[in-house]
């Protein structure tokens, strides 16, 4: 009798393919035959990046023991910020489904909030890790290219940091949100490469700064601010590298195309909106999503909590144009958002400076308390 082995390759294979999520586009891959750089802006953004590499595994001090729950009890010592805000709102509504929840319930609950928000960075690090390859292969300036390929090596490195603190300091790790995931997908399946950089370098990067700076600003556990630190000072040069491409572009479009665009950038920035609702997170507490949509919503706090995170999105469309050029139809979206009161803040373009010597070797000692770009947002206003 012959004894066949179990196929352990076939099952492996077949969990792996669980894991895996395909989105089929179509769209040009450009060659260029000139190689004369004459966009400055990006030449100089092209060799800060070069000079302005860390490796997640030298730079950052893995041996730090992390104790999720202490950290978030001295979160809130630290803020006066309860646990579990915006969320802990819901305790001043009647008939509240958090109404019975003690301090250890909130202390659990934002532990586990904050793992949700790390997972979304992880996931959407590897989502800007693929858009990035892809604008490498259909910008049609060789600065472009230049300046993408080093974004590739940085969005890399993101996606191992963050999955490795995950892995190795937090309790657990949450799927993509959904409107996370339907964004991504629409800007990957869109066969126009300047829509591929305002979705991904200008939405969704510029609401990764703030959230990384909310973040930043809150937190007491020293790696993952030294982390976030050295993602933030990366990620201003993405959405500078955005913005950069992007206004030679935008000056010229037709009318319908442009208001393509303002179209465009105001469904990712209302997807972001309803992405702050951690509903991969309420389910397992036993609360429905519908309950909290209903609710969650008309709270103050969690109001101001959403606004925050389009404090780069909006001044950032501004300096494109996209806010007033030809009419106002952005700027009316985001009146009715209740973000337009952001659009004089400091545009990530402007705040990055680009000057500096290419080979400056100081430039490679890195000081997480020192790094360009990176800017904390400590408190929540209405």
């Amino acid at each position: 009798m012959t004894v066949t082995e179990p196929d352990v390759r076939s099952d492996d294979a077949t969990a792996f393919d669980q894991l895996i999520a395909k989105v089929r586009a179509e769209f040009d891959t450009q060659f260029t035959w000139d190689y004369e750089r004459g966009r400055d802006g990006l030449n100089r953004l092209y060799e800060k990046a070069k000079r302005s590499q860390w490796n997640v595994s030298d730079d950052l001090d893995w041996s730090i023991d992390v104790d999720p729950e202490r950290m978030i009890r001295l979160q809130a010592e630290a803020t006066g910020v309860p646990a579990g805000f915006p969320a802990r709102s819901l305790l001043d509504v009647k008939g509240s489904p958090v109404a019975s929840w003690n301090d250890d319930q909130w202390v659990d609950f934002a532990v586990n909030s904050q793992c949700a928000s790390l997972s979304q960075f992880l996931h959407g690090e590897q989502g800007a890790l693929i858009c990035t390859a892809r604008l490498v292969e259909s910008v049609p300036w060789i600065e472009a290219k230049y300046y993408g390929s080093t974004q590739v090596v940085d969005e890399a490195r993101h996606v191992e940091a963050f999955s490795r603190y995950l892995n190795e300091k937090m309790p657990t790790t949450y799927p993509i949100n959904g409107n996370l995931k339907s964004l991504l997908e629409s800007v990957l399946r869109d066969e126009r490469w300047d829509l591929v950089y305002l979705g991904m370098q200008v939405v969704i990067e510029g609401l990764a700064l703030a959230a990384f700076g909310l973040m930043l600003g809150t937190s007491q556990e020293p790696l993952l601010k030294a982390l976030l630190r050295y993602v933030m000072a990366d990620e201003a040069r993405h959405v500078a590298f955005g913005i950069l491409s992007l206004q030679e572009i935008y000056a010229d479009l037709p009318a319908d195309e442009f208001r393509l665009r303002q179209e465009f950038a105001y469904e990712a920035c209302d997807q972001i909106r309803r992405r702050t609702l951690n509903a991969e997170l309420w389910p397992n507490y036993g609360i429905a999503n519908e309950e909290i949509e209903a609710l969650l919503p008309k709270q103050a706090s969690q109001q101001s909590f959403q606004q925050i995170l389009f404090s780069k999105i909006v001044p950032n469309c501004k300096k494109l144009g996209l806010l007033d050029h030809r009419d106002g139809w952005l700027r009316e979206r985001f009146q009715e958002m209740h973000v337009i009161q952001f659009e004089d803040w400091e545009n990530t373009a402007e705040a990055l400076s680009l000057d500096g010597p290419v080979n400056d070797e100081a430039a490679r000692s890195f000081d997480p308390e020192n790094l360009e770009g990176v800017e904390i947002i400590e408190t929540i206003t209405n």
